[in-house]
């Protein structure tokens, strides 16, 4: 079991191609490894293991492509995020006591592209309800830790996801990110995650607002090729999904097998918008000086995004009354503080204020279109701060400097979300607590495939080595 555990996906994958390992033994390895394991972190509340053996049997009927083609898994067990359905599973969002006995009988649109292309669906990750935190804690499930010190937390909301994968439970998750709900979680665990550009993986069936371009799907995983591998296989079109399009990029797991160095890259410590704790600033530092060493033109630059803190607020609050405002009448008293307040405070908005925001989102949008004529990427922390104890739910200050709101210690995520770009968060480090540390890559929208290009010669120059799967400590 250990010696499959610790295979890649890309490994894992490649040895049922070959047919030296077959998805009944990767399915009982991880069910061997999540019993071992989860007791101590909490990261799969919700696990379907007669689910996943049923689909076993199912695999050669149900993968619509061949084994040579890209996204093909062939019996790769994945975890879904607890706000994403798996068919006949049961599906919590996010730990909510309005929905504890849900049981969706359609898989959501990216859930699906993965089983066609024989992902595992194993268990369902944690999330705050609804996805409304940056750390992981819910009324159904309690709080999930980091596997790398179970004292601290695996951030949020897709923590269930960055710590399952962490800790060796699955090979691969799925994950959703509005404000920074893969980015950072893939930092505070050591693990990849990407938030694509808005339409690459189809969102649905049934979603409230679907020409909102704040919330996405994605993948995570150990390294920059399997995050490829995942992404190619839960990308592509769904015409339920009006803003999703099948990108004309054949494999992006084959661009990250050429990593290749940016013409000129930015890098911004707090792109002007937030403090950086010191240690995280003088880590992300040192690993930026690797790529200078490595002959990587890297300026100190960043767009103007002075606008993003209040753009953000109003984009988002005006889409939580849309979503969460019909809970109010239904089930008031089973919503969270955070639920509570975001749409309160949101309702106190005027008309002006609300166009106000869209106009700033558009000059957000234009000023980095003019920053992207000079630079192949900007670079910048992941997370501002280094991991914390679980039992903090949200940051309000750090290092003497106060935020204004619960969320605005994510301002250096969510300040990006606004500008529609795909952004991979890579391990870049580990700092003198023992814990990882990641970094933002930002490229232009739907240019994924620079993207993972480029962050596979940043892995290469980190040179950090399979540094997950960690056993909880």
């Amino acid at each position: 079991m250990e010696e499959l555990i610790k295979m890649t996906a890309l490994e894992a994958v490649e040895a049922l191609r070959k047919g030296d390992v077959t998805p009944r033994e990767l399915v009982e390895a991880s069910m061997r490894r999540i019993e071992e394991v989860e007791s101590k972190i909490n990261a799969l509340p919700i696990r379907c293991y007669e689910h996943a053996l049923a689909e076993v049997e199912k695999i050669p009927e149900r993968a619509k492509i061949a084994k040579d083609a890209p996204g093909w898994l062939g019996g790769l067990p994945i975890a879904v995020k607890d706000l994403a359905s798996v068919a006949g599973v049961r599906t919590t969002m996010g730990g909510s006591p309005i929905y504890k006995d849900y049981v969706p009988k359609e898989s959501s649109y990216s859930v699906q592209n993965l089983e066609r292309n024989g992902a595992l669906p194993i268990a369902k990750a944690a999330s705050p309800e609804f996805g409304f935190n940056a750390t992981t804690h819910s009324t159904l499930w309690g709080d999930t830790v980091n596997p790398w010190d179970t004292s601290k937390t695996t951030g949020g909301s897709s923590g269930g996801s960055g710590a399952a994968v962490a800790a060796g439970e699955v090979w691969g998750a799925t994950g959703s990110d509005l404000g920074s709900s893969i980015r950072q979680p893939a930092s505070f665990n050591g693990v990849v995650g990407l938030r694509p550009s808005p339409g690459m993986v189809p969102r649905g069936p049934r979603v409230e607002l679907p020409f909102n371009l704040l919330p996405v799907e994605g993948p995570m995983a150990r390294n920059v090729k399997d995050t490829a591998l995942l992404f190619d296989a839960m990308r592509g079109a769904h015409y339920g999904d009006p803003l999703s399009f099948d990108s004309p990029v054949p494999s992006f797991l084959e661009e990250a097998k050429k990593p290749r160095s940016p013409r000129r890259v930015a890098f911004s410590l707090d792109l002007g918008i937030t403090h950086v704790h010191s240690s995280v600033a003088a880590l992300a530092s040192d690993a930026v000086k690797k790529l200078s060493a490595a002959g990587i033109n890297v300026d100190d630059d960043h767009p103007d995004l002075s606008l993003a803190k209040p753009v953000f607020h109003a984009i988002r609050g005006t889409g939580h009354i849309a979503k969460m405002a019909p809970y109010f009448e239904t089930h008031f008293d089973k919503l969270t503080p955070e639920i509570i307040w975001s749409v309160q405070n949101a309702r106190k908005q005027t008309p002006d204020e609300i166009a106000d925001a869209e106009r700033g989102r558009g000059q957000i949008v234009h000023r980095m279109t003019e920053f992207f004529d000079k630079y192949d990427l900007l670079i910048c922390p992941a997370t501002i701060t280094p991991t914390f104890d679980f039992h903090t739910h949200s940051l309000k200050e750090l290092e003497g400097y106060v935020f204004d709101t619960y969320i605005d210690w994510i301002a250096l995520t969510f300040s990006l979300s606004l500008t529609a770009c795909p952004i991979l968060s890579v391990p870049c480090g580990i700092g003198a607590d023992g814990m990882p540390l990641g970094l933002q890559i930002v490229a232009k929208p739907r240019h994924e495939a620079d993207l993972f290009a480029f962050a596979a010669r940043f892995e290469e120059i980190w040179g950090l080595g399979p540094i997950t799967p960690v056993t909880p400590r």
